[in-house]
């Protein structure tokens, strides 16, 4: 027993039973993912003992409810609400609430936000931050904080691995005849921005084709919009965008202008949010925004149980959606 507290521990359980503290974490929230015989022990050993993590009990004892965070760069773009949808989703599974704010692209934004939240939640969500490293780190000492697309090492994370989905973008362009071709970048300060362009280099390389760099700076509408004019003039047939409501912007741009996609440029987007929606419909690299949001809830349950445990690094991998804003480069042929 923990005499100070009077109550028994995640560490006093996993002893007696003979596992890990993960062990004992993951026979609670994730099942799944140990053996039944594992999970039946380490739950008798449990019960027998008198250990339960009891949300209401934790509350009462820490003055906390069974709230949890979500802060966000950027409320607008089209990934958050799919994320928000698969955050909420595995939260009301595991009997958690969310809260919710928008650090509007401002790193005092996020600060002030995670700095409210901290009382009244068990652990803060924080999405593409763009906090400096050392505010995180010190927000992560206060209690549990889980990064999506942020990565930094001693905190968990969940990242979206973007080398297949790239690889594949590129590899359908290159195989359509497009061998110059565009990066549209997003916000410099972007940990996704510089891991998209990572992945589309090393392709684009690998594939023996020409990289054309072309930062738009923002990710939004107008700034795609913008965008019109460099990408007609870069000399490039086809583009990766650095998500699609950039890529959005780009359709429109180049229709303004008159040039037809995919039949005189080809499009490609990022995240996989507005695909079905845009004219002709857009294809992108999907980032599985839903599972990413679920998959940090886990992450941040499994947290909770168990604080001590090593800082988890998860990756989930991206993939081509093919529709219609691809075809063969001008004046070439596929292959």
């Amino acid at each position: 027993m923990d005499n100070k507290r009077g109550r028994v521990t995640i560490r006093e359980v996993a002893e007696a039973a003979g596992v890990d503290r993960s062990t004992v974490s993951r026979a609670f929230t994730r099942p799944q993912m140990i053996r039944p015989e594992t999970t039946e022990h380490v739950l008798a050993v449990a019960k027998r003992m008198g250990y339960s993590p009891n949300r209401l009990a934790r509350a009462l004892s820490t003055g906390r409810a069974a709230n949890l965070a979500l802060v966000v760069h950027d409320l607008t773009n089209p990934f958050i609400p799919r994320l928000i949808v698969g955050v909420q989703r595995e939260a009301d599974r595991s009997g958690y609430c969310i809260f919710i704010g928008n650090g509007d692209e401002n790193p005092r934004g996020e600060e002030r936000l995670m700095s409210r939240f901290a009382g009244q939640v068990e652990g803060t969500i924080l999405v593409s931050s763009r906090l400096d490293p050392g505010t995180v780190e010190g927000f992560g000492r206060s209690g549990p904080v889980i990064l999506v697309n942020r990565d930094l090492e001693g905190l968990p994370r969940v990242l979206v691995d973007y080398t297949r989905g790239v690889g594949q973008a590129v590899r359908h362009l290159t195989e359509l005849g497009h061998r110059r071709i565009a990066y549209v970048g997003g916000p410099e300060s972007s940990w996704s921005n510089a891991v998209r362009l990572r992945a589309v280099q090393e392709a684009v390389a690998a594939a023996g084709g020409e990289l054309v760099l072309l930062p738009a700076g923002k990710a939004s509408f107008p700034a795609g919009l913008a965008m019109a004019e460099p990408i007609a003039n870069s000399g490039t047939t086809a583009a990766i965008a650095f998500d699609d409501i950039l890529a959005q912007g780009i359709l429109a741009g180049l229709h303004a202008r008159g040039v037809d996609v995919p039949t005189q440029y080809s499009l490609i987007g990022c995240d996989d949010v507005l695909g079905e929606m845009t004219h002709p419909a857009l294809t992108s690299i999907t980032t599985r925004a839903e599972d990413t949001g679920s998959e940090a809830v886990k992450l941040m349950i499994e947290r909770i149980a168990d604080p001590d445990a090593a800082p988890e690094r998860r990756l989930l991998t991206t993939d081509l959606v093919l529709r219609h804003t691809t075809a063969s480069a001008p004046g070439s042929l596929p292959g």
